[in-house]
């Protein structure tokens, strides 16, 4: 049997096709070439088309099709990842009503903000283990406010992955999991929170059937499946936010282990068996795709939103040229740029750096000595020091990782950004061979019973290689606390989101 795995990213639409026996990656591919923008009509706004992913999440799946690698026929159930907090509404019809407002929209930050402190910052974080901030919920509030007449046509809102998997079945559903990142779930009580829903005026009406990450979400409809060459019934098995899906990925579900990736937006992802929280909502707490009542499993996350997004820019403004040829310039220049640091803030408010709004910066920039080349590194060290300032966050909060593993994919690819990670952060870093619909593809083969339990989905699953920290650790520790010196000074001078 094969299993389909789709991970709805910002920038694509990643498919991949996985032997359920061996675990082995048949094909990945993606749509579409180029990578999809983000609609910004105000400063600090972010919105995707849901239409727009659901026909580029099509249009992989026939290019994948078109391979000739496998038969589309013996694919047997479907796994989804996605973009996580992102706010998708339907009418009845399941027609929606808007764009949607995406992870790295700004706009909201108030409105959480003000809840936070009127719900109470003690029963917020207890209950929520986050600060309503600038996720689901406060979005929704948003379109509330300033979108009554939209707002009163709502029947479902879901995050993105619930609405592909509703095209797919016609069947809505969610999580807690996904609840949970929406800062909807309430961890004391084991339910919706009644706080947010009343605070905010919410209808519990507009969520969707609660089921099991690993678990039928519906089944594939007849008419989709002979459009797109599959069996018509198979079920879509399993959905995940993109990060707790890259942690199941990298087989990272108990206690202590943390995963990392480094794609659009950077993230640190550790499992605690706690329900724990950060006072200062500078990482977020969220329920891991193994979370039950009775044994928690909490996902700790940190993340950088300008990451990919900044190294993208940096290669888009300076030249055309690849990455490949980007990273190969970038190690022809000694640790430290030559002085140069980057500030890989520029993509919405940041939540590790309390919501502040600092717009990504250049700093120390000498006309005679920079070339793109000094831009280059200094922009891959810069999203490093920006690791190991989070990575401090998570240190002050009892996660202390020994070892890191990451997919062998995006910034990862780098052999300057890897080695910068791995001497800045003084950790070792496991590589392996994985991505988040390879992932998605095991967590539908979890869901569907095609495996006893996770471990029995990653029983062939090894390390590609390993890279311990070597004697530039130390300089990129006095690199860092001179870049960390340079941060302190702007965010005493910026503005929340």
């Amino acid at each position: 049997m094969l299993l389909l795995g789709i991970d709805i990213g910002t920038s694509s639409i990643k498919v991949s096709v996985v032997n359920a026996q061996t675990q082995q990656t048949i094909l990945s591919t993606g749509f579409p070439e180029t990578e999809s923008g983000i609609i910004s009509k105000q400063p600090g706004w972010a919105e995707q088309s849901p239409e727009m992913w659901w026909e580029h999440t099509q249009k992989a799946i026939l290019k994948a099709n078109a391979s000739g690698k496998f038969n589309p026929k013996d694919i047997g159930a479907i796994g989804i990842s996605y973009q996580m907090h992102g706010l998708v509404c339907v009418d009845r019809a399941g027609k929606v009503l808007r764009d949607s407002i995406i992870w790295c929209d700004s706009r909201a930050v108030e409105i959480g903000n003000k809840a936070f402190d009127e719900i109470g910052p003690a029963k917020c974080l207890q209950h929520l283990l986050n600060s309503p901030g600038n996720f689901t919920a406060s979005k929704l509030a948003w379109v509330k406010e300033n979108e009554p007449d939209l707002y009163r046509r709502i029947d479902k809102i879901m995050l993105p992955g619930d609405y592909i998997a509703m095209q797919f079945t016609g069947n809505t559903t969610t999580s807690i999991s996904s609840l949970s990142e929406g800062v909807f779930w309430d961890f004391v009580n084991n339910e919706l929170s009644k706080d947010v829903f009343e605070y905010y005026g919410f209808p519990t009406s507009f969520i969707p059937e609660i089921k099991n990450v690993f678990s039928e979400h519906g089944r594939l409809e007849k008419s989709l499946a002979i459009a797109l060459s599959l069996t018509p019934g198979i079920p879509v098995a399993y959905k995940a936010g993109d990060q707790p899906n890259n942690a199941l990925s990298l087989n990272v579900l108990e206690a202590g282990e943390v995963a990392a990736t480094a794609g659009t937006s950077g993230v640190i992802y550790g499992v605690s068996d706690e329900l724990t929280f950060d006072p200062l909502s500078r990482i977020n707490s969220f329920a891991h795709v193994n979370y039950t009542a009775l044994q928690k499993r909490i996902g700790v996350l940190l993340c950088i939103n300008g990451t990919g997004i900044l190294n993208r820019w940096i290669k888009n403004t300076t030249a055309s040229i690849s990455y490949q040829q980007m990273n190969e310039a970038a190690s022809t220049i000694r640790i430290g740029s030559e002085g140069l640091f980057i500030f890989p803030f520029g993509n919405g408010a940041e939540r590790m750096l309390e919501n502040k709004i600092t717009g990504a910066r250049i700093n120390n920039l000498d006309l005679n000595i920079h070339t793109n080349s000094h831009l280059y590194r200094a922009t891959q060290e810069g999203i490093s020091f920006a690791f190991r300032y989070g990575l401090d966050i998570m240190r002050e909060n009892k996660m202390n990782p020994s070892i890191i593993r990451a997919g062998k994919a995006n910034m990862f690819l780098s052999d300057v950004f890897t080695h910068a990670f791995v001497n800045t952060l003084n950790i070792p870093v496991e590589l392996h061979n994985c991505d988040g619909s390879v992932g998605a593809a095991l967590g539908a083969g979890i869901g569907a019973g095609i495996y006893k339990n996770p471990k029995e989905a990653f029983s062939n699953s090894k390390a590609l290689l390993t890279i311990e920290p070597d004697k530039s650790s130390s300089a990129y520790d006095d690199l860092y606390y001179k870049w960390k010196s340079e941060l302190v000074k702007i965010l005493n001078c910026s503005t929340q989101g």
